[in-house]
Order: C-alpha cells, then structure tokens, then sequence
C-alpha cells in the first residue's frame, strides 16, 4: 500500500496544498505522473530525493499530457521554488531542493519562495 501524505503550508490553518502519493523508491520517482491522461480529484506526488540538490531534483513533463503545479522544498521544508509545468518541458529549481511537490497547478497560488510547508500523514479511503 502506498504512503500518502498532506501538503500543508505552515501558519495557514486548514490550509491542505494537495494530498499526495509519498514517491521514495526509484521506480515511483522514475515513473513520476508519465502516462496519465490527467491529475485525479486534485491529487499529487512527493517526490523526495536522498538529499539536497538542483540537479537531482530536475524535473521533465515528457509523456505528461497536461500542467501540473509544482513546488521545490528542502531539508528545512522551505519552498525554493515553484512553477506551472507544462507539457514536453524540463524545469529545475533556483536552489536546492529535496522534496519536490507535483499536483494541480492552483496547488501553487497562495505559496511563494520562502513559506514553509509540512507532511503531515494521511489514510486513503
């Protein structure tokens, strides 16, 4: 059974980003959200690397048929980065990252560089 957690931005109650697949093992990063035909019920991915970097936690949309919203968080759950992601395009954060959070584009409005976000754990019905 997966993991999923809940992206929270710290300081906002009830202030839920996304609930997203908890993506640890090469397989689950590699496949990433290629394939799908869209982003279900608003979910998303965390995808968390080893440890921090820039080039480890690049992300590409190839076989990604739609924008997602993506935030780049390090080891001190700061973002330091965000961006729509579109289609058949490469992005990579303005600094070093280890968790990077996929999910609906919206996801992103409201958050800006330097806020802090928060995993909290969550049981799929």
């Amino acid at each position: 059974m997966p993991r999923f957690v809940e992206v929270h931005q710290r300081g906002s109650p009830g202030s839920t980003l996304v609930i997203a697949r908890w993506c640890e093992s090469f397989f689950c990063r590699l496949r990433g959200l290629m394939f799908r035909r869209e982003l279900p019920g608003g979910a998303g991915l965390v995808l968390v690397e080893k440890r921090e970097g820039i080039t480890n936690t690049s992300i590409h949309m190839f076989a990604v048929p739609f924008p997602i919203g993506v935030l780049w968080v390090n080891d001190r759950q700061e973002i330091v980065d965000k961006a729509v992601a579109q289609p058949w395009r490469i992005y990579s954060p303005a600094e070093p990252a280890r968790f990077i959070v996929e999910g609906p584009p919206a996801m992103i409005d409201g958050v800006s560089q330097g806020d802090l976000v928060e995993f909290r754990p969550h049981d799929p019905i």
